[in-house]
């Protein structure tokens, strides 16, 4: 039969996908050809180099069979071998058939080239000297016999290859086909790139490779990816997996018997993982570009060629869905592209894991750190225990979500969405959630769930490989993890846990007393706004107390908020939702100050709050979203609160949306007052209070008085009251026996305990605390409705009373000293938010009590802005310089209150 001629290219270029044949370089004179790939992995064809003969390459021992033993190469096997190898991987050949034996094995001759007239590498070999020619098959009439006998007559001559001297057994390999201790071989070679050979492709990411130099034969495992696999079924037979077939021939078709590197990365459990290189680029990266792998997290922490290029060659892939991606459907897939990527302000940190946002739209959203968990206790019923408070003790909970909060809050970040976590329903033991929108956030370009994994204050949430529901950024975030185990820190770590003692004083009217006196003197203290009831109330963590507290903004009132009562649920007023919104996206979670000023009954303390120089109370009335008080006049923001209130009430905004102006007449009348009226009254001062505050009685109705006592006193003596026998409650009219044994009208005003009870002498206006024993019922002819309560509440106009302590009580010194239990004369100037403002005469010389404080420096003048008072104001403001410069009392170190009054105790 005629010999034919078939033309193949040995090898694919690397990397390049363009049609052609391909070819495995078995021995010296065998070599596998590989037809045109058509849809699928290429037909082999083994060929056998006619009339030629080189060494049988080294073979290992049967696995299983322990009568056999390694096989050596014979002498210059593998030179033979690499000589082909080199000659004809990645060249275009051709070859021609000669004889087929029974058995089905092809003899022929290879040529480089497109045609016969290419080199001969059956002379190529023989005239290097590294095959022998079988003579005794020779036919002399075979021109190719003929020459192959010639090359190897010269080959000798010039003792090339196994014809020179010394027998060859220098070319004899040392195989070595096991490492008694792979971990310890990888880790020697510290990641650096060894030269090897491919020389076995078990499957797409399974390589065999022979090392060089020293001639290691390994499988090595491609770090961070999985190939589909052939499956070995229970009758010996191998079955594959989609695409497995594709796969092998992909990494064949560009590695197999190529001169390449291996970075050996890790060896877990006896497996080499590592990473190929080729000039030509990286085999991982390719078979995950074009869908034949996926990456696999065990392996990929490993990887030192950047393992976010493999997670964006496996998105390429399944962008494009091919191949083991063809069915794929992206988690965000139904989203649009603005709702997947987005830039948004964050307004609360809800958990260590989770925030609320601000989208441009003004729309609020739930956003949950992709594939973290927060710190959590294990194994515990935390349901059993009612005051469990998981910010508080969950070992790094508080940290986490302060973490957050300062990094965060108020703040534009980049969010992009990974997932939407599917609803679930309660198990038993793991609680329902619902829907969760989960996503990569980002600021300044750093990844905010990888910062907070980083110092161990959340952990990765491990996936099954087929869950796609992940970070896109999840390696990053093992690698993160990682560090933090390393570094032992937060939940990493081995030291105490931290715990935080945190006192919620809210509602405890008790501890909320005790505590007001060091809050009203520390001024200005610094607080975190953890929660918002409505525009006006709010529950504040004060870091430096290390207690929570119910705080109410001063000066304002703002529209109440529905809530349970136990009447039934009472009715949002206008506005009320839109004032708890300002207030929120203004407070909430952030760092501000307070002052507190008092407290109410309930243990709620009430104060301005400031954030960032700006008072809130001002700006819920700058904004229409609340009124102001009638209690704000004695403060130092009443006219910023009076100024703001007035054009909203002009422009009729919200609250003052159904504002309607009062007649002209009735504001006539205020306006034309233009001097003061001075009707000055004979009083006695009878009690003087630390807060400046005083009583007095008419001395017109004092005789009414007199004689009302005696005749009360006389009936009590004739009718003793039986001890004991009273029962106080709050607010009830009584006789009480004073400290004289006299017994005077008086009224409850606590009941401690039966030997506690705190009352109010209505004539005189002391207080005092008595056991119930010295209480009776109030006989009916001396109550309130025949002579009303003779002491009246009043305070000094024109004056600051003085904060600080000492300060105070030397004023307060001087005024029992100079008026109390003497005749003075009393003059009503305007009326404060408790009690009437008056200025005070003495009886005999008719000096203004008030004017003489100021004068010795002892008080600052309260500045009024009514424009009948102003002679009166002008006065004291005049009295106030003198002082000043005398540098009496308060002035002895200047004039202080440029930059230092809150700390002195004194406002402007």
């Amino acid at each position: 039969a005629k010999p034919y001629c078939r033309r193949f290219q040995v090898e694919l270029g690397p990397f390049v996908n363009r049609e052609g044949r391909g070819v495995l370089v078995l021995s010296g004179c065998a070599i596998i050809v590989r037809g045109q790939p058509r849809g699928g992995p290429p037909p082999e064809r083994q060929i056998n180099l006619s009339n030629i003969r080189a060494g049988a390459m080294a073979r290992r021992a049967a696995q299983g069979q322990p009568d056999t033993k390694d096989t050596p190469d014979e002498p210059w096997a593998f030179q033979a071998r690499e000589f082909l190898r080199k000659k004809l991987i990645g060249k275009e050949v051709c070859f021609t058939v000669e004889i087929k034996t029974a058995l089905g094995r092809e003899y022929g001759m290879v040529y480089l080239g497109k045609d016969t007239t290419g080199e001969n590498i059956a002379d190529s070999l023989v005239n290097e000297g590294l095959a022998t020619v079988r003579r005794e098959g020779i036919r002399g009439n075979n021109p190719d016999q003929a020459r192959l006998c010639e090359l190897e007559d010269q080959a000798k001559a010039s003792k090339k290859g196994m014809w020179s001297e010394g027998g060859g057994t220098h070319t004899i390999r040392d195989m070595k086909y096991t490492i008694e201790n792979p971990r310890n071989f990888v880790d020697s070679l510290h990641q650096k790139p060894i030269n090897a050979i491919i020389e076995h492709v078990r499957d797409g990411s399974v390589v065999r490779a022979l090392l060089l130099p020293d001639h290691y034969l390994v499988t090595v495992m491609l770090s961070g990816v999985k190939c589909p696999t052939f499956k070995r079924e229970a009758d010996g037979t191998e079955s594959p997996e989609p695409f497995a077939a594709e796969a092998k021939f992909f990494t064949e078709s560009r590695l197999l018997q190529r001169d390449v590197q291996i970075i050996l990365e890790s060896c877990p459990n006896q497996i080499i993982l590592g990473t190929i290189l080729h000039p030509n680029g990286n085999i991982t990266e390719l078979l995950l570009k074009e869908g034949f792998a996926r990456c696999v997290d065990w392996s990929m922490a490993v990887y030192t060629q950047g393992a976010e290029k493999l997670r964006a060659a496996e998105r390429s892939a399944k962008e494009r869905k091919v191949r083991i991606w063809k069915d794929y459907v992206a988690p965000t897939a139904n989203l649009d592209q603005k709702d997947r990527q987005f830039v948004a302000k964050v307004m609360q940190v809800v958990n260590a894991d989770a925030m609320v946002v601000k989208l441009n739209s003004g729309e609020y959203k739930t956003i949950h750190l992709s594939s973290i968990r927060p710190p959590r206790i294990e194994g515990e019923n935390k349901d059993k225990d009612k005051r469990f408070r998981p910010l508080y003790d969950i070992p790094y909970m508080f940290e986490a979500r302060e973490f957050l909060r300062k990094k965060l809050i108020g703040k534009k970040v980049n969010v992009t969405v990974d997932y939407i976590r599917a609803a679930t329903g309660p198990g038993e033991s793991t609680p329902a959630f619902s829907e969760r929108t989960c996503a990569t956030v980002t600021i300044g370009g750093i990844n905010i769930a990888e910062a907070l994994v980083s110092k161990g204050l959340a952990t990765v949430i491990r996936y099954r490989q087929d869950d796609d529901q992940r970070s896109s950024h999840y390696d990053e975030l093992l690698a993160a993890e990682a560090r933090a185990i390393k570094n032992g820190k937060g939940l990493h770590s081995k030291k105490e846990v931290p715990i935080h003692r945190v006192a919620d004083i809210s509602g405890e009217t008790q501890k909320a007393k005790q505590f007001l006196p060091f809050l009203q003197r520390a001024g200005r203290s610094e607080a975190v706004v953890e929660y918002v009831f409505s525009g006006s109330r709010l529950k504040l963590y004060m870091p430096k107390e290390t207690c929570l507290i119910t705080f109410l903004l001063a000066g304002i009132e703002c529209p109440r908020s529905s809530r349970n009562m136990p009447g039934g649920m009472q009715v949002a007023e206008p506005f009320s939702d839109e004032a708890m919104l300002f207030t929120k996206e203004l407070v909430l979670q952030r760092e501000v100050e307070v002052e507190v000023e008092s407290m109410d009954k309930a243990g709620n303390f009430i104060g301005w709050l400031h954030i960032e120089g700006l008072n809130l109370s001002v700006a819920l009335v700058e904004n229409a979203l609340s009124k102001v008080h009638f209690t704000a006049e004695r403060s130092a923001y009443y006219k910023t609160l009076v100024s703001a209130e007035e054009g909203c009430r002009q422009r009729k905004e919200k609250v003052w949306a159904n504002y309607e102006e009062k007649p002209v007449e009735e504001v006539v009348h205020v306006t034309e007052e233009k001097e003061r009226v001075a009707n000055y009254r004979a009083v006695y001062v009878t009690e003087i209070c630390d807060t400046l505050h005083f009583y007095t009685q008419d001395v017109e109705t004092g005789g009414q008085l007199e004689s009302l006592m005696e005749t009360m006193r006389a009936e009590i003596a004739s009718q003793p009251p039986v001890e004991g026998s009273y029962a106080p409650r709050r607010g009830d009219y009584c006789i009480a026996k004073f400290a004289d044994g006299e017994w005077y009208r008086a009224r409850v005003e606590k009941v401690e305990s039966p030997a506690k009870v705190h009352v109010f002498y209505i004539d005189y206006g002391n207080r005092e605390v008595v056991p119930s024993t010295r209480l009776a019922a109030i006989p009916p002819a001396f109550s309130t409705r025949n002579l009303p309560a003779q002491a009246t509440e009043y305070a000094f106009a024109f004056i600051q009373i003085p904060q600080d302590e000492d300060a105070r009580a030397d004023v307060v010194d001087c005024i029992v000293k100079d008026i109390q239990n003497t005749q003075c004369l009393l003059n009503v100037e305007y009326q404060g938010p408790t009690c009437p403002l008056v200025t005070i005469q003495f009886g005999d010389t008719k000096d203004d009590v008030g004017l003489g404080l100021v004068k010795e420096g002892l008080v600052m003048v309260d500045v009024r802005k009514e424009k009948h008072l102003q002679k009166m104001v002008t006065e004291y403001l005049n009295s106030q310089e003198s002082a000043k410069s005398a540098r009496l009392n308060i002035w002895r170190y200047g004039d202080f209150r440029a930059d230092d009054a809150d700390e002195f105790g004194y406002r402007r």
